[in-house]
């Protein structure tokens, strides 16, 4: 039987965090092996198979693994028992648009998709809450981790100071070439950029979108100490983690998930 390998994230007792890596799936060419992302172009049948594998990992049935349909914005939807008791379509058509997850929920899988963007979890253990965060060069402009974090106090009383997070794989720094229009982006919305981002020889700019985050979550109040930042880098190590600059758009997604256990 297929064992797909994940790498697990420290939040302590009752929470099981994750990122998805390719390995050991039923996926195909670009997406293989493990991909569960339905919105990328891969076949569902094989997405099924995939969801089967994760979800007997995590001991949960398909309808308490959700992701929403992400879009490159800065909304942040709730997953409370009333939207749990909606329909399959209902609740897909539900976390449309929406690039983050948080839940109070135990025994349910909240998680986002990205092959190269910036995946985000969040723990408030104090209030028994956590948070998926998907953040794309566009969606880190528009600040989503702070605005997710806003979210989580306003409906769950969560304490910044208490959060932990942990920043998964994505594209790092030396990969991240981008044009003088998303550079200009982030100084225009007022980023330290000497900070976050160098021009190479080449005259190209590149930004660190971890570090960008990492910021976010500091500014936010979260502990230095409670912020953990994977060394991954999805363009360089291509052949474990989904990259869409490696692969192209029509490729397989990384899913990285949070589920709450008690």
């Amino acid at each position: 039987m297929k064992q797909p390998l994940l790498e697990y994230y420290d939040f302590g007792n009752g929470v099981t965090a994750f990122s998805s890596t390719r390995l050991d799936g039923y996926s195909r060419g670009n997406y293989a092996a493990f991909n569960i992302n339905r919105y990328c172009g891969d076949d569902e049948t094989n997405i099924r198979k995939n969801r089967e594998l994760l979800c007997a990992m995590l001991g949960i049935d398909d309808h308490q693994l959700l992701m929403p349909h992400q879009v490159h914005l800065a909304k942040t939807a709730l997953v409370d028992e009333a939207f749990m008791t909606l329909s399959r379509e209902q609740q897909s058509e539900a976390l449309e648009g929406f690039d983050a997850l948080m839940t109070n929920l135990s025994g349910v899988c909240i998680g986002v998709s990205t092959a190269d963007c910036i995946p985000i979890l969040l723990y408030d253990e104090a209030h028994h809450a956590v948070c998926a965060v998907h953040a794309g060069w566009r969606g880190t402009v528009a600040r989503i981790v702070e605005k997710s974090v806003a979210a989580m106090q306003t409906t769950y009383g969560t304490c910044p100071e208490q959060l932990k997070a942990q920043i998964g794989p994505g594209i790092h720094l030396d990969s991240f070439e981008v044009g003088d229009e998303v550079y200009d982006a982030f100084a225009t919305a007022g980023f330290e950029m000497t900070a976050i981002s160098r021009r190479y020889p080449n005259q190209k700019w590149h930004i660190d979108l971890p570090e960008c985050n990492r910021r976010q979550l500091l500014s936010v109040g979260v502990q230095s100490a409670s912020i953990c930042v994977s060394p991954v880098c999805t363009y360089m190590q291509s052949e474990q983690f989904f990259s869409a600059r490696r692969l192209g758009i029509n490729s397989g997604r990384i899913f990285t998930g949070i589920i709450l256990r008690s």
